[in-house]
């Protein structure tokens, strides 16, 4: 019995490897379209809805999966925080993927040739904070879920730079302020994921401590 629990764990640790690969790739591919001509972004922009949906998909397998290891296997206390963890995290990568959606088809609306590097490295650090929040879920490893949690920090600075350059653009002209707007919002969706991406994080340390930092303080998760 705890042998095929073992498999089934593993199977779940794999399928959230998965999931998380299809959030990085969704917001990699979002981003791009702010480089593209209005018939590549449309194509791009589908890109990244098909793979939301891919996401949609796997939340439900792996909600599946936990609901079988939970009611079938009576894990004990360290593999119970686990499965709880994962069940939580399914719905922030989830929320990640729509908001890459949501990035695609503002990115397809904002003039190409920009200036957008610095959503390029904000984009980029949110999905090192994805990718190592989820490597840190299936290597077990505290270290790195709370590197994750400070580094938000970096993707915060990020938020504020741009938001003071783009108050900064809109007062030098106002005729630009939808496009700009659209800027905003598309950084904005970035720092959210940081926020899901820190939340991932903190899911990793209840699976091994009990106990989640938020802002700062130790708690644990609601209702316990």
């Amino acid at each position: 019995m705890r042998e095929k629990f073992k498999q089934q764990l593993e199977e779940m640790y794999r399928q959230m490897v998965i999931m998380g690969s299809l959030c990085q790739q969704a917001i990699a591919v979002a981003v791009r379209t702010l480089d593209e001509e209005e018939d590549r972004a449309e194509k791009l922009e589908a890109q990244v809805f098909a793979v939301d949906g891919e996401i949609d998909d796997m939340e439900r397998e792996i909600e599946a999966l936990c609901t079988k290891l939970l009611l079938k296997q009576q894990p004990v206390a360290a593999d119970l925080r686990r499965i709880t963890a994962a069940l939580k995290m399914v719905t922030d990568l989830e929320r990640i993927g729509d908001q890459a959606s949501d990035i695609a088809e503002l990115a397809r609306f904002i003039r190409k040739g920009g200036a957008h590097s610095h959503l390029k490295q904000m984009a980029a650090e949110v999905i090192r904070m994805v990718s190592e929040s989820v490597d840190a879920f299936v290597r077990l490893d505290l270290d790195q879920a709370r590197e994750v949690i400070a580094y938000d920090d970096v993707v915060d600075r990020w938020f504020d730079q741009i938001k003071k350059e783009l108050v900064s653009q809109i007062a030098a002209d106002s005729t630009a302020g939808e496009e700009l707007l659209d800027v905003f919002l598309v950084a904005k969706y970035l720092e959210r994921i940081g926020d899901h991406a820190t939340n991932l994080a903190e899911w990793v340390e209840y699976a091994l401590t009990g106990t989640r930092s938020k802002d700062g303080h130790w708690e644990a998760p609601d209702g316990e």
